[in-house]
């Protein structure tokens, strides 16, 4: 028990830490990036498609951390504890929000995109590859739903907001679909949406054909409740 209490203490202050210097890295690596990019005619499509390839890479650890915490193995991992890996999805959940706010401003503000802010805001707006720019905003969307839906949770019924926060897993397919169509390098980024498709459909395979010991008692139990009664219980006719 005093254990228990000493130890979480620096788990929480590691983890503060760990988040304190990823946001400290970012900010360093996006003033880098400003001072290579000033005065550059092309910045703002840099900054643009960097960003939402960032956005997608969160996304994709925000819905693989989500697979995880609802796994039925997740209870053979006791570290970090479960009240960890929600902060962590959450934390990713915030950086996914903030990068595709970037992703979404640049483009809209940037007059030689093809999109402004008709396109980032209503399907088929964008004067550039309006399909696969719509996926965007459904994905847009579809991740703001489960963001606002998160957030209610313990303050609704689980049943209430549950099923919306799956939206998550959707949102991912068109966002996917979306950084392969929208993007004039999306061939040179084929190997990394590839992968990353794969390896979310392996982690929702398991997650949904995987089976817990309680699964396999309840299932034991159904067989026996259904099983014939043995020929020696049966009353004979005369």
């Amino acid at each position: 028990m005093l254990r228990d209490r000493l130890v979480r203490p620096v788990r929480s202050g590691a983890t503060l830490a760990l988040l304190t210097a990823g946001g400290g890295a970012t900010a360093w690596l996006l003033g880098r990036a400003a001072q290579q990019l000033s005065g550059h005619h092309d910045a703002p499509w840099i900054v643009g498609r960097a960003s939402g390839i960032t956005a997608y890479v969160l996304l994709v650890a925000v819905v693989t951390m989500g697979l995880l915490l609802a796994h039925p193995w997740r209870t053979r991992q006791h570290h970090p504890s479960t009240v960890t890996r929600i902060r962590l999805h959450a934390v990713l959940a915030g950086f996914t929000l903030a990068f595709t706010a970037l992703h979404v401003i640049v483009l809209a503000t940037d007059p030689y995109a093809g999109v402004g802010w008709t396109g980032v805001l209503l399907p088929m707006g964008a004067s550039y590859r309006p399909a696969p720019v719509t996926l965007g905003v459904i994905g847009l969307y579809s991740g703001l739903i489960s963001g606002i839906t998160a957030a209610l949770a313990g303050r609704i019924a689980a049943r209430a907001w549950w099923p919306l926060h799956k939206v998550s897993a959707a949102a991912l397919v068109v966002v996917w679909l979306h950084g392969l169509l929208a993007g004039s390098d999306a061939l040179a980024l084929l190997l990394m949406y590839g992968l990353s498709g794969a390896g979310v459909i392996a982690l929702a395979v398991s997650r949904y054909v995987a089976t817990t010991p309680r699964d396999r008692v309840q299932a034991l139990t159904a067989r026996h409740h259904h099983r014939p009664a043995p020929l020696a219980t049966l009353r004979r006719v005369p």
